[in-house]
């Protein structure tokens, strides 16, 4: 068969399967119409962004944020969401020859966008268009869509990507991510090799921020003793200096800013920080307080704003108090259980949010007499969550719970899952504790200036690396800040980010 030939009969391979493909998206619902967002996850995902940490981090959390949206619209008698906006560093998935104007010198553009769409189909011909992505695999969806309004079907996964044959990129032109991420990988250097070649970048920036970090600290202390302030935390999800996803875009000088702009505050106006006394300030985006019971000071606010959040604290704290309440008759209910909220499991939950989700699980619970003995779940912890459906054992030891869960399907879950909650719970104490003293470890044989995680990393990858740094030894990152991520990376204060999983 001759070369023409051969092209022409994968010519007509292609189209049938194309054809085949639009025949089978005509027959799918709406929830499973998410596969066709695959070119976006090609140019969103965060895994190409590892060289620009500041980029990875937005496009992490505006998809956390898109597949909510999604998984909203999915539900049982889902009528409106509330609109969304998400911004999104998009890739150019195409040859070189096709850059568009608006790219940026990195290979990627910024686009923002709002949802409002009310189901699934138009939500995600709303982003492929935004990000200027292709559409014409959506019309047979669409036309299904308007001529049969399925109910969308509940619990079925996002960012389920098909796996595409090879030939579409060859015909398409589009790059093919898997290959590139084979690619990155071989390239990978090793750990030694990357310290080398980029420990002078780190250790001058380090040494330009060190004025920065001391004046950071000073004010940080002079707040706290001033007006009795129990912390200040310049993130949602950090303790003091541990590091946090929020440090990768806000360097020290942009801390530092904040807290001088707090310092001012005070100085022009002491009688309003009075309310602060004995509370956690933390500075996010929003302004308020969070689950947790700390003072949050957006860090797009003005003065004005702060002032009138610190006048509200009253009314904040008696519903801190509410809220309370609340878990403990959860907890009496539960046999002992408690409910808990970590920030760093997902994005930051307003107080008032926390009490609303707290008001309608206890409600529930009384509207069935459960029949669990006071401390027979003594020392097991819980989440509620809003959005899913199923109870679940995280693989921590915490229960992940339904704010609507019927509750005689919650006694027999709870009880039939306790023996292996408090297993998980107890490996988790353990992995904690030997995560505390390797890190201690390393922190004095490499003389380092601290030592941190990115939340993503567990505790058993974290005692891996350490384990493998101390025996590597290598001098080169004496007196720096190091933290250990999924990628290498010189941040702009001189800190260090080496994946976990570093080649040596």
């Amino acid at each position: 068969m001759s070369v023409n030939s051969l092209l022409r009969c994968t010519i007509r391979l292609k189209r049938k399967h194309v054809a085949t493909h639009l025949a089978q998206l005509r027959a799918l619902s709406g929830a499973d119409a998410v596969n066709a967002l695959r070119p976006f996850y090609f140019a969103v995902h965060p895994d190409f962004f590892c060289q620009y940490p500041r980029e990875r981090e937005v496009n992490e959390n505006s998809l956390k944020r898109l597949n909510g949206y999604l998984e909203n619209l999915q539900k049982p008698g889902s009528v409106s969401v509330q609109p969304m906006k998400l911004t999104f560093y998009v890739r150019d998935t195409k040859d070189s020859s096709d850059l568009q104007p608006d790219l940026l010198t990195s290979g990627f553009r910024s686009v923002s966008f709002t949802l409002h769409t009310n189901d699934v189909l138009s939500t995600v011909m709303n982003v492929l268009k935004s990000c200027s992505l292709p559409v014409e695999h959506m019309k047979g969806l669409k036309a299904r869509a308007e001529t049969a309004k399925s109910p969308p079907e509940a619990g079925v996964p996002f960012y389920r990507p098909i796996k595409w044959d090879k030939s579409y990129y060859t015909f398409t032109g589009f790059r093919d991510p898997e290959q590139e991420l084979q690619q990155a990988r071989r390239v990978e250097p090793t750990l030694s090799l990357w310290l080398r070649n980029n420990e002078p970048e780190a250790t001058k920036k380090h040494s330009a921020s060190l004025p920065r970090r001391e004046e950071l600290n000073r004010l940080k202390k002079e707040l706290c003793h001033r007006f009795d302030l129990a912390d200040i935390r310049l993130c949602t999800c950090c303790h003091g200096d541990v590091w946090c996803r929020w440090q990768r875009s806000w360097g020290v000088a942009h801390r530092c800013c904040q807290l001088q702009s707090l310092s001012r505050l005070s100085q022009q106006n002491p009688e309003a920080l009075i309310n602060l006394q004995g509370h956690t300030v933390v500075f996010a985006d929003q302004s308020g307080m969070n689950a947790s019971g700390h003072v949050m000071l957006g860090t797009m606010d003005v003065h004005h704003q702060w002032t009138k959040l610190f006048q509200q604290l009253p009314s904040y704290r008696s519903l801190q108090q509410q809220t309370d309440w609340l878990k403990e008759r959860i907890s009496l209910l539960l046999g002992g259980t408690q409910v808990v909220h970590l920030e760093r499991l997902g994005p930051v939950q307003p107080i008032a949010e926390h009490y609303s989700t707290l008001s309608i699980f206890h409600k529930n619970l009384m509207s069935r007499r459960l029949r669990l003995h006071p401390r027979s779940l003594q020392g097991l912890t819980m989440l509620l969550e809003n959005d899913r459906s199923n109870p679940s054992l995280h693989e921590m030891g915490h229960f992940i719970i339904p704010t609507n869960c019927d509750p005689p399907k919650l006694q027999v879950f709870l009880q039939s899952h306790a023996p292996e909650a408090r297993e998980r719970t107890q490996r988790r104490n353990q992995l904690q504790a030997e995560e505390e003293a390797v890190v201690q470890q390393c922190l004095q044989s490499l003389s380092l200036r601290s030592l941190s995680k990115e939340p993503s990393v567990s505790s058993s990858q974290m005692i891996l690396c350490c384990k493998r740094l101390v025996e590597q030894r290598s001098p080169l990152m004496q007196g720096l800040h190091v933290c250990i991520s999924h990628f290498y990376s010189v941040m702009q204060d001189g800190d260090l980010c080496l994946p976990w999983d570093w080649k040596s």
